[in-house]
């Protein structure tokens, strides 16, 4: 007994074993049975299914509208979702039992041993038989061996069904291979509605891009599925989809942003599509189900402006009080606003910290870089003479706004040597900053008018500083109305009384209409450059406002010359000086009248400062200043007259070699006419040319040889070069050579007094300027060739040196304007506009080629034209032709036996070309002038 319940305790532990590997087998039995009974019941479902997709495949839904195809899709998935349910639900629960039985029949097991296992034995009543019960089941689960549940078996079982099954795959096989790769898109088309299959031709895409409003470049037409080319920020992509029954959508991949996408219906079949491209990336165009185009971009950044101080911002010098800023900015598609944003450095205690001026920088158009300077006089900020931090701040067109770094330097200042000047200047300074109230302003001002001075002695400014001090104590009037009010009232007052501390009330009182009328003119500029009309109201007004400071600045100039004549200053020319204001204002008003009717209001702007500040330097000119302008006047009426001599000499010069030239053109004609009668045919012309050395050929073509190109062995009757024709074989006709010798002696006499001419011109310039230009010796070792060769009778050599001295001549007139320059004759004095030296802050105003007395500033030449030095005019003729006493007519077109001439030299120069025996020289020179024919 005590044997057996040892091998019952090992056989217990033998039996868990067993009895887990059974639970596993049961539970794959399980599972196989649930997929035999699940599997036909999915079967027709699966068919109805395999079916609609065999239609997809062939396309028949796709022909559907999509609305049609929507009821069809979801009746047919109705149909078999209720097949689905209703086969599902005809399923039973698998027993214990048919899992066994499965496994006795998957593993080959005979006589149901399993079942065995689910038996109980009858009551016992002794243990001992418990113990053989259980030594029982052991040798029973021993005996099973290997357990295995099988396979599903998923096979139809009745025939109709297999062939039917096996039909549909085919079917299925087939139209999938005849599909291809479009075999998935049909199937998906097939089931949602509203896609399309790849075999539906796609819709028609007209895409293109218009450049930012900053960039006004042409559009860019695109073609789908390739790279577009690189394009700004902000540039705006338009899609036009004809063909496509339901909407196409643009879809940004790879870090494409769009914004503003916008889409509109045209008709039915038809859509437009716009955004706003910002970033590069893959741009996608899809609608249907399918990508209909897509596109690289490659989106250029709009950048900030590219903004700088030039070089020494600040004051210019001693003396001026103008602020010079110079500045430099670039962007690649243009400025359209600069200005100079100014801050106190070091703020005065009390002041408004939030204080800033803004000053802006002239523009003309939107110019991609710029680079300049100005000087506008800021001595009526309440900062002058102070240190400033500056910015420029640069708004491009596409309104990106750069900023330079910040510069600290001074505002310029006026220097005012009244005392009670300065102190309502420093009453204004602290109440514009904000330092103290309107009240203290007023006793301020009050115990000013109080105290003994030209205020208190001059009604007008007594009554100018009471009206002042009245508007401040107004407590109707509100504080930021009064403070602007009373700091342009001070500031007038002022300037009156330092006008008034040297001169006279005349010239005070035109300096106080000057500024109005120039406040005035400002104000209409800025009216018409705030609102953007220059219609003919606003040219009316604006055209008034010019008369009046025109009549203002001309009862300023009488004043000071009769103060000049008061003070006995030596203007040897007074009406002179007048004219020479007159039309030097008179020329920067017709220029800012031209700049603010064409809407250039910012250059219109630029032109008043410049005639403000010329009227503030006519406004501190003093005696000296006076005198300066009478030297400089006599100095000017000196370069005029040597200019006009310089231009008659020139003109004289010119008529002799046109003179000379005639006789040449003669010469060649009659030699010509005795070559063509002394040919018989064409061959006998053909000879002559080849008995010419290629030199010569070459000049009578018009072409000029290499210097060292002499005439050649290998010619049969090689001659010398030589820069003037031969003589005809006849003799001339003596009454025509004597005539020509006695024009040759007139022209020598004239070449020996032009040359004398030109010698005291020299003389005189020197005088002038204590320069001599070098042009001028060359000018007369010239003349002094050409007289010789007239003298010798060679008209040719004559010609050559006449034409040299012409281009002498006209480097002189170049050398004696830069001698001018370079001593200041050529300009007048700088209190007049368009002649101010540098620092004024103009940036020069007058029409090109003339000065501020209304002459040419070419001084050295009236008329001339300094570029012109071939001796020729803008049609190819020497100077001199044309004109009514030089006539000729060496300038004529060619005739039919002229152009059959060249036509032959051309052939000889080809044959020459082609006999490689000729020196390499002239070789390479023949190829480099026949290569292009």
């Amino acid at each position: 007994m005590r044997g057996l319940k040892q091998d019952l305790t090992a056989s217990t532990a033998q039996d868990g074993t067993l009895a887990v590997r059974l639970a596993h087998v049961r539970r794959h039995a399980a599972l196989v049975l649930y997929i035999e009974q699940l599997w036909p019941a999915l079967q027709p479902t699966l068919a109805m299914l395999g079916v609609y997709t065999l239609a997809g495949l062939l396309r028949l839904p796709q022909h559907l509208p999509d609305g049609l195809r929507l009821v069809g899709v979801a009746g047919w998935l109705s149909l078999c979702g209720w097949r689905l349910h209703a086969d599902l639900g005809r399923r039973h629960p698998t027993t214990p039992e048919e899992i066994d039985r499965r496994i006795e029949q998957a593993s080959g097991l005979r006589n149901r041993p399993l079942a065995s296992l689910t038996d109980t034995p009858a009551p016992l009543l002794h243990a001992s038989n418990t113990l053989l019960w259980q030594a029982h089941r052991q040798r029973l689960l021993a005996s099973l061996g290997q357990l295995r549940a099988g396979w599903p078996a998923l096979a139809p079982k009745e025939r109709t069904h297999q062939l039917a099954a096996a039909g549909l795959v085919l079917a299925l096989g087939i139209a999938s291979g005849v599909a291809g790769s479009s075999a998935p898109g049909r199937i998906l088309a097939a089931f949602i509605p509203g896609r399309d299959d790849p075999d539906v031709p796609l819709p028609h895409i007209d895409a293109w891009i218009t450049s930012p409003a900053y960039a006004p470049d042409a559009p860019v037409f695109l073609s789908p599925n390739r790279p577009a080319p690189q394009m700004q920020e902000g540039a705006r992509l338009t899609v036009i989809v004809n063909g496509m029954a339901s909407h196409p959508v643009l879809q940004g991949t790879r870090g494409m942003v769009v914004q503003d996408a916008k889409r509109q219906k045209l008709d039915p079949h038809s859509w437009k599509l716009e955004a706003t491209l910002t970033h590069s990336g893959l741009l996608k165009l899809t609608g249907r189900g399918r990508t209909l185009a897509s596109w690289s971009m490659t989106i250029l950044p709009d950048l900030a402006p590219q903004v700088a101080w030039g070089p020494s911002p600040g004051t210019p010098g001693k003396g001026d009080w103008h602020t010079r800023l110079p500045y430099t900015a670039s962007h690649a598609y243009g400025l359209s606003n600069m200005q100079v944003v100014l801050h106190a450095t070091h703020p005065a205690r009390g002041a408004n910290p939030r204080r800033e001026v803004s000053i802006p920088l002239p523009l003309t158009g939107h110019p991609k870089s710029v680079k300049n300077v100005i000087a506008p006089d800021l001595s009526e900020d309440p900062w002058a003479g102070q240190e400033v931090t500056g910015q420029i701040v640069a708004t491009a067109t596409s309104g990106h706004q750069g900023q330079s770094e910040p510069a600290t330097f001074k505002l310029g200042s006026r220097v005012f040597h009244s005392p009670i000047a300065r102190a309502i200047l420093d009453v204004r300074r602290r109440f514009a900053l904000e330092q103290e109230k309107r009240e203290d302003t007023a006793q301020d001002l009050e115990a000013l008018g109080e105290a003994p001075g030209p205020v208190r002695e001059h009604t007008g400014m007594f009554l100018n500083l009471t009206s002042i001090v009245a508007l401040l104590e107004n407590a109707d009037i509100d504080t930021q109305t009064a403070r602007a009010s009373a700091t342009n009232l001070l500031w007038d007052l002022a300037l009156d009384i330092e006008d008034r501390r040297t001169g006279d009330n005349a010239s005070a009182q035109a300096s106080i209409d000057v500024r109005a009328a120039q406040a005035d003119v400002a104000q209409k500029l800025a009216d018409m450059k705030r609102n953007g009309t220059h219609n003919q109201q606003a040219q009316e007004e604006l055209e008034q406002s010019l008369k009046t400071l025109q009549d203002a600045i001309a009862r300023k100039m009488q004043a000071l010359a009769d103060s000049a004549l008061r003070n006995h200053t030596a203007i040897p020319d007074l009406p002179g000086f007048s004219a020479a204001g007159n039309k030097a204002f008179d020329r920067l008003m017709k220029q800012l009248r031209a700049d603010a009717t064409n809407g250039r209001s910012g250059d219109a702007m630029q032109r008043l400062q410049e005639m403000e500040n010329a009227t503030e330097r006519m406004r501190n000119a003093t005696p000296q200043d006076l005198a300066a302008l009478a030297q400089q006047l006599q100095a000017q009426q000196k370069a005029r007259e040597q200019a006009a001599a310089l231009h008659d000499l020139t003109a004289r010069e010119s008529s002799l070699l046109d003179h000379a030239q005639s006789r040449l053109d003669e010469h060649l004609r009659a030699f010509s006419q005795q070559q063509s009668d002394l040919a018989d045919d064409g061959d006998g012309e053909a000879a002559e040319y080849a008995n010419l050395p290629t030199s010569e050929l070459l000049r009578r073509l018009g072409l000029s040889a290499p210097p060292n190109m002499g005439g050649n062995s290998t010619d049969a009757q090689s001659r010398p070069s030589s820069a003037s024709p031969q003589p005809p074989a006849g003799l001339p006709d003596p009454a025509k050579a004597e005539a020509q010798a006695s024009a040759r002696r007139t022209e020598r006499a004239t070449q020996h007094a032009l040359e004398q001419a030109l010698g005291e011109l020299k003389d005189e310039f020197k005088e002038l300027t204590g320069k001599t230009p070098e042009a001028f010796e060359q000018a007369r070792k010239n003349m002094a060739a050409a007289r010789k060769a007239l003298a010798d009778g060679d008209d040719a050599a004559a010609a050559s040196a006449e034409e040299k001295a012409l281009e002498a001549l006209r480097q002189s007139r170049k050398q004696m304007q830069d001698s001018m320059k370079g001593n200041g004759q050529n300009t007048t004095p700088s209190f007049l506009p368009s002649f101010g030296g540098s620092g004024d802050g103009s940036s020069g105003s007058g029409n090109a080629g003339e000065s501020g007395n209304g002459q040419p500033s070419d001084a050295a030449g009236e008329g001339g034209d300094d570029e012109n030095t071939t001796g020729k005019d803008p049609l190819g003729r020497r100077e001199g032709e044309g004109t009514d006493q030089n006539t000729d007519d060496s300038t004529h077109i060619p005739d039919t036996v002229a152009r059959q001439r060249a036509r032959e030299i051309e052939q000889e120069l080809r044959r020459r070309d082609s006999d490689r025996t000729r020196p390499q020289q002239e070789l390479d020179y023949l190829d480099r002038l026949l290569k292009p024919f």
